[in-house]
């Protein structure tokens, strides 16, 4: 039975699993601001709109077309579907993607699934992208994952489940700050949330859908770590 109770926690593993999400941490905040975490920033980026896409094909709609912006912006050009689903698609999702990333990461076998699907997404978003951004994007991290793929099973660096687990944490802390940036320090009146409030009867503007969402993405975030501990008790 799972150890939701956590007891005799932290073992080697756990204590590895949270040491390692810590140090992942202070290096995506010490390097916020630097070039070095803009294709990690991106590929968040890339997810909140893959998201967008997602729900849009889910609820019978059409996607036209996907970009990624050098900025760290995005945009998708979707047609039908219901789009009072589509709009929180985007931020929500990319805390889901994340806490998927880091569940993924506890195991090799699971690393190894959440680096085929991520690599057979970005090649389906290459054909559909729109501009140079995002299918350079989809190229260099097509190019990235089968480097650490060869590395993983033909060398002695073993670095795949640790890739993950960044792009895990990095895609989590990008999509809180980016929800807190976007929608609640500054009003934005074409962002996803006022667009939003325009079309949910809740008498709830922009800025309050961001909170939600807001709680909402830290909530994955704080559940990916309890239930990596509980899969690694």
């Amino acid at each position: 039975m799972p150890n939701w109770a956590l007891k005799s926690c932290c073992k080697h593993d756990q204590v590895i699993f949270l040491a390692t999400i810590g140090v992942f941490t202070v290096v995506i905040l010490a390097l916020w601001r630097t070039v070095l975490l803009t294709p990690f920033k991106l590929i968040t980026v890339f997810l909140h709109e893959a998201s967008h896409a997602i729900a849009c094909i889910l609820t019978c709609g059409k996607v036209e077309g996907i970009q990624v912006h050098a900025n760290e912006g995005g945009a998708t050009q979707t047609r039908g579907g219901i789009y009072w689903l589509i709009l929180p698609a985007g931020y929500l999702g990319s805390s889901f993607w994340g806490m998927t990333l880091i569940l993924a990461s506890t195991n090799l076998l699971t690393a190894r699934i959440a680096a085929g699907c991520l690599g057979v997404a970005l090649l389906v978003v290459l054909f559909v992208a729109k501009n140079w951004t995002l299918r350079g994007l989809c190229i260099g991290f097509i190019i990235f994952l089968a480097v650490v793929w060869v590395l993983q099973e033909l060398t002695k660096i073993h670095i795949l489940r640790y890739v993950i687990l960044f792009i895990g944490v990095m895609n989590s802390l990008f999509s809180v700050y980016d929800i807190y940036d976007d929608l609640i320090s500054r009003r934005v009146n074409s962002s996803d949330a006022e667009k939003f409030a325009e079309v949910c009867p809740c008498p709830c503007n922009g800025v309050g859908w961001g909170v939600v969402w807001g709680l909402i993405s830290f909530t994955f975030l704080c559940a990916s770590v309890y239930l990596g501990l509980v899969i690694l008790s």
